[in-house]
């Protein structure tokens, strides 16, 4: 598997393209859930292929690369060589696209296509899921999201996963938290997700909001902030979960996109002051280590402007994870009201 560091390019692999559509690259025809008991039955797929279905669900939309960090980090790879855990990942999600469990896709525009494949859910993976009581959130109309929602979602997923493998205080991730606005009374999900960290007796939680410059995209996005300025106006311990205030992650495709949020972000709201915002890029998560990862945008007390800084935040620090998720007992378990628990 390609390192991070390994990685080099000045622009995105997220980032979105003028004209780029999203393009089927999974089986096409008819699939039977007969189909695919039969081959769990022969052993054609097995348990390592239901940990990466479990990956592609709780995630949204990833990449193979993704799978396998997740999984590495998570030690369920433990059995396979490192050198070739990618390879084995790339064929187990080969092997559940072949029978319709997941939908794979490639972007197109007009530079060519994506390097990369993207899975999602099908219908036949979720009745493996709920078999096995895991919940889903999938449905049909996941599969007909434009290009610019999916890299939305690979993005955020790079920052979870960036704080999950060179994060000392990483503690868990939860890519579908849902907030609640009082005032419009709707509810809203950050696009990249919550991360949790602990460090020593501190517990602090990173909401991330990813942003893509697809068309109209300042609309959608003022759209957004109006709802995270009501959720932190009105805030009462417990909502959503919290018992404090979340640190709130704007995340954009480069410098200049950083600068073009927030001044949509000065025009609409006046509750989130500009310390508590922190800014961030896809390409930063790709450093060895995330500590100074984070900015600011700070304005002179003289000439009024404003310019960004980078923070040091002792929460990004590198180092031995303590605080393993994958080995603990879950004590806050998602039910759904139509499963039976066996």
């Amino acid at each position: 598997m390609i390192k991070d560091k390994e990685v080099k390019t000045a622009v995105s692999p997220f980032a979105v393209r003028e004209n780029e559509v999203k393009v089927f690259d999974g089986k096409e025809g008819f699939a039977s859930i007969n189909q695919v008991v039969f081959k769990m039955d022969m052993g054609y797929i097995n348990e390592l292929h239901i940990k990466a279905l479990e990956v592609v669900n709780e995630f949204s939309c990833v990449t193979s690369r993704q799978v396998t960090q997740v999984l590495n980090k998570r030690n369920k790879l433990e059995e396979i060589e490192p050198e070739k855990r990618q390879d084995k990942v790339s064929k187990l999600l080969e092997d559940l696209t072949k029978s319709k469990v997941l939908a794979r896709y490639y972007f197109e525009s007009g530079t060519g296509k994506s390097s990369y494949r993207v899975y999602g859910l099908d219908k036949l993976g979720t009745y493996i899921l709920k078999q096995r009581n895991i919940p889903t959130t999938w449905q049909p109309t996941d599969n007909i999201k434009a290009a610019y929602e999916l890299k939305r979602k690979l993005a955020g997923n790079q920052v979870a996963i960036a704080y999950m493998e060179k994060t000392a205080a990483f503690s868990d991730v939860d890519a579908n938290i849902l907030l609640y606005s009082k005032k419009y009374n709707v509810k809203f999900k950050p696009t990249g997700g919550l991360v949790k960290f602990k460090n020593g007796t501190q517990e602090i939680d990173y909401v991330i909001e990813v942003v893509r410059r697809n068309e109209d995209w300042q609309n959608a996005f003022a759209t957004k902030v109006q709802l995270y300025s009501d959720f932190y106006e009105n805030f009462s311990k417990n909502d959503a979960g919290f018992s404090e205030l979340p640190q709130l992650v704007f995340v954009g495709e480069d410098i200049q996109h950083l600068a073009e949020m927030f001044r949509v972000i000065k025009q609409i709201t006046a509750v989130l002051k500009d310390e508590q915002l922190y800014f961030t890029t896809d390409l930063k998560q790709l450093d060895d280590s995330l500590e100074d990862s984070i900015s600011i945008f700070e304005q002179d007390l003289v000439t009024k402007k404003y310019k960004l800084v980078n923070l040091s935040l002792d929460v990004l620090k590198p180092g031995e994870n303590l605080n393993e998720s994958a080995n603990t007992i879950k004590v806050d378990t998602k039910f759904n009201p139509n499963m039976i628990v066996e």
